[in-house]
């Protein structure tokens, strides 16, 4: 390993310390499960040669004075993760398989994570997502409250929530399922891959299916969930066509469905949809999008200036079943080029570029300029909203020639 670099390093609690020099086993994992808790970091990662290393308001930290994981390390962790390595393990099945098995586990205390084990170099790794215990509210999550609780009373149509891994997708997704859980009298079917959030019947009827335990694959869930009286439907992540199908169906036949796309903006989200599909489905699917979305959340996670935690920022754009006709006729008309005016345009109807919501963070002092300029899908856009902000000068050149490469 280059010694040319200095990671950034964490002081683990003591109880961690102290085991810093045993190989991994049941209660190392749930060791540094606890401390990913206690230093409020969002994900541990356990990676051969490499000591555990924790992501804390989203950059990456290395445990002092641990040692780096050795091979009987990684298998150990994963087998107190997973189980033993048996025929009748699915998930030790998967991961010789497929080189890859997601679960989810629970400590004592009720946190949650979820854990995605996977082989690299011919080791074990392992990802474990920190899940939050509490369901955050939209005004905590930044969302227009009004204007996205109108949304959720909405008797059919699809919300996509999109953006990359780790944007907060699940949690914004989590808190949408929890206020219809709170204020409908619904029949509420989540299916995902592991469950992650665990939400308990309010006012709603609410069913929670586990891709790999309760039923085989997300489209044939969908599929079976039409009979099974549903009014709300969450599909954790639209993977293939048969799901991206059925999703649309679900809405169409008259559904409130919530699933996600890794998308970075409102307009990619409908190309990715449509042209998925093979060229011969793609007008009939078109004029199904176009009549079905609802609203599309395309979000990104930022760290605070000067603070712990990160804050989000989100492109909102609405569709035709939430009362914007013209998206719907951009989306039939194949004009996605032309959603980003008419999402600047419809403020009205809750709708907002995302950079719009970047350049008040950073005019709010929330978070760094820099920051803002990196996840922007157009620098000029973000420059022209902080028209009355100190720009450094070296980034006027470089959005112009950014958009246009």
């Amino acid at each position: 390993m280059s010694e040319d670099y200095v990671r950034r390093t964490v002081k683990a609690p003591p109880e961690l310390v102290e085991a810093a020099g045993r190989t991994m086993d049941d209660e190392v994992v749930t060791l540094l499960m606890n401390a990913c808790e206690q230093l409020d970091a969002s994900d541990l990662h356990l990676t051969y040669d490499e000591p555990p290393i924790f992501r804390m308001h989203g950059r990456l930290y290395r445990v002092d004075g641990y040692k780096k994981l050795e091979e009987d390390d990684c298998v150990g962790a994963t087998t107190a993760l997973i189980g033993d390595d048996e025929p009748t393990n699915r998930y030790w099945q998967a991961l010789h398989e497929t080189g890859g098995a997601d679960i989810a586990a629970a400590l004592p205390s009720g946190s949650r994570f979820r854990i995605s084990v996977f082989q690299q170099k011919g080791h074990p790794a392992i990802a474990l997502r920190l899940i939050p215990n509490e369901i955050l509210t939209f005004e905590q999550l930044g969302l227009p409250v009004e204007e996205v609780k109108e949304l959720l009373h909405r008797p059919r149509g699809i919300i996509l929530l999109t953006g990359p891994t780790g944007c907060g997708k699940t949690t914004t997704i989590a808190s949408m399922i929890d206020y219809i859980n709170r204020e409908r009298d619904t029949h509420i079917i989540t299916i995902e891959d592991p469950i992650e959030y665990y939400h308990h019947g309010k006012r709603s009827i609410l069913n929670q299916r586990e891709v790999g335990v309760d039923v085989s694959a997300f489209s044939e869930s969908v599929r079976r969930n039409m009979r099974s009286d549903p009014d709300v439907m969450l599909v954790g992540e639209m993977r293939d066509l048969e799901t991206m199908r059925s999703c649309l169906q679900a809405a169409e036949t008259g559904h409130l469905v919530l699933s996600t796309l890794h998308t970075v903006s409102a307009p990619k989200t409908v190309d990715r949809l449509v042209t998925a599909f093979p060229a011969s489905e793609q007008e009939e699917i078109r004029a199904m999008t176009s009549t079905s979305l609802l609203a599309v959340f395309s979000e990104e996670l930022i760290p605070r200036k000067n603070a712990r935690g990160r804050v989000a920022a989100y492109e909102i754009m609405i569709g035709e079943p939430g009362g914007s006709p013209a998206i719907g006729n951009l989306i039939r008309e194949r004009k996605s080029s032309q959603m980003r005016s008419t999402i600047q345009s419809s403020k009205h109807l809750g709708m907002q570029l995302l950079e719009t919501h970047l350049a008040r963070l950073v005019k709010e002092d929330l978070i760094e300029f820099e920051e803002a300029y990196n996840r922007a899908n157009q620098k000029t856009d973000l420059l022209q909203f902080l028209d009355d902000y100190p720009i450094p000068e070296q980034y006027l050149d470089a959005a112009e020639l950014a958009d246009t490469s």
